[in-house]
């Protein structure tokens, strides 16, 4: 079978579950809706909403990724674009039934129904993410993967990575870049290559030889990649150039960016009262000390600010980063940290304009000099202000190395849009799924 037919399969299947997940929405709500038996303006125009709506969830959450991703994250990703586009679908049903002759006052009707097909829809989910994949991978074999390295870069993260993705990769063989007649034997055998070579002349010839040969590849971006990846294509007379503008944020980006903020820290605050109200009688009946804990933390331009946070640590203990299975953490934190709800308070920093919804995660004093100390670029980041979510706080983990960091806080500086900080936002929700996202240092021996 070649490769176009095993995509055209693939694809299908993804509009087969498409289709059968916005079916069961119709025929649920057609129960107890006449104007959705037949074709009428509000079937069309219910029809257009749900499909906008949740092409434009799947563009955040991954458009059901079988073969690239695991079923899980599949999962958590679908069930919200479904719940959203359900729920926007439902809002305008509701509306459109309001009217003089049929109900004169808008009324939220037919609520245990929709909760019904949600669930319907959510145990399909999970029936199409896992089948999805097992048929996935009867169709295609694991790669025959090449990692190139300089021994510069530890491998763990790497070899982990793979570790977790063997239907995907087979297990990699592991070259340095000087045994060159390996590498060059290995490579045209190879059908995915990483490189980790910091060597640019080096990496980039690596590169050419994947492209010339049509093998799939990646490579580990130096700082100076990323720097250059807002950069515009434009062309010099007749010679194609990459020009970088280093002026920042736009006044209308900020603006926008600053609008979005104070929107989604009012409604943030405004929603959550009910879960810091209950998170505060938590604190208090463990240990009765404070519900808040502030901190110094370093924000745009490296102004320094208070930090707000619920307290997760015993009080009057020594402060330094979190390790990991770290004793001074109380139950209660154990569990706020798990699911990222200690951050909550931090909308409080959004209002007052010293963070933004989206950017890099505000860092200790402490830890910036330290990392500033040991690698001066560092101190990008503080070209906007810090997050409360962001590319580092939803990938990385808070033991993640400061370099990664960087390089995530700097693909998203480089490549801001509103658009980009909606989508960040939107996948923030299904953080408190990842097991991994909150794993401390570990304890120096």
């Amino acid at each position: 079978m070649n490769k176009y037919t095993k995509q055209l399969i693939v694809m299908l299947y993804k509009v087969f579950v498409y289709v059968t997940l916005f079916a069961v929405f119709f025929f649920g709500m057609s129960l107890r809706n006449i104007a959705l038996q037949n074709i009428s303006r509000t079937l069309a125009t219910i029809t257009l909403m749900y499909v906008l709506v949740f092409a434009l969830m799947l563009s955040v959450y991954g458009n059901f990724k079988i073969g690239e991703r695991k079923s899980k994250p599949i999962i958590y990703g679908a069930v919200v674009s479904v719940l959203v586009s359900d729920l926007a679908a439902y809002v305008q049903l509701m509306i459109m039934n309001t009217n003089l002759h049929n109900n004169p006052r808008l009324t939220f009707e037919h609520i245990d129904l929709l909760l019904m097909i949600v669930c319907v829809q959510s145990v399909l989910i999970i029936i199409f993410a896992y089948f999805g994949n097992y048929f996935y991978f009867k169709l295609y074999s694991p790669k025959h993967t090449l990692i190139i390295h300089d021994g510069v870069r530890s491998l763990k993260s790497i070899t982990n990575y793979f570790e977790r993705y063997k239907l995907q990769y087979r297990d990699p063989i592991i070259l340095h870049c000087d045994d060159k007649e390996a590498v060059a034997t290995t490579l045209s055998e190879s059908e995915f290559v990483l490189l980790s070579v910091r060597d640019l002349t080096l990496r980039n010839s690596y590169i050419e030889t994947c492209y010339e040969c049509g093998i799939s590849y990646a490579y580990i971006p130096a700082i100076a990649d990323l720097v250059a990846f807002g950069g515009e294509n434009i062309v010099f007379g007749d010679i194609p150039v990459i020009q970088v503008s280093n002026d920042g944020l736009t006044l209308g980006q900020r603006t926008w960016k600053r609008l979005l903020d104070l929107f989604v820290g009012f409604f943030g605050i405004l929603l959550l009262i009910p879960v810091y109200v209950v998170v505060a009688i938590m604190i208090k009946l463990e240990d009765g000390g404070s519900v808040f804990f502030k901190q110094a933390r370093y924000t745009v331009d490296g102004s320094v600010f208070s930090v707000y946070k619920f307290r997760t640590m015993k009080e009057n203990v020594e402060n330094y980063s979190s390790t990991s299975e770290d004793d001074r953490i109380t139950k209660v934190g154990k569990f706020l940290r798990k699911v990222r709800l200690d951050e909550l308070p931090q909308f409080i920093n959004v209002m007052k304009g010293e963070m933004s919804v989206v950017g890099p995660r505000p860092e200790m004093l402490e830890n910036v000099e330290r990392y500033e100390s040991e690698l001066p670029e560092f101190r990008y980041r503080l070209q906007v202000k810090a997050g409360l979510t962001g590319i580092a706080q939803i990938e990385g983990r808070y033991n993640t190395s400061p370099e990664d960091k960087l390089k995530m806080d700097l693909l998203y500086i480089e490549t801001f849009s509103i658009w980009m900080d909606i989508k960040l936002i939107l996948q923030t929700l299904t953080v408190v799924f990842k097991k991994d996202s909150t794993e401390g240092f570990e304890k120096k021996k």
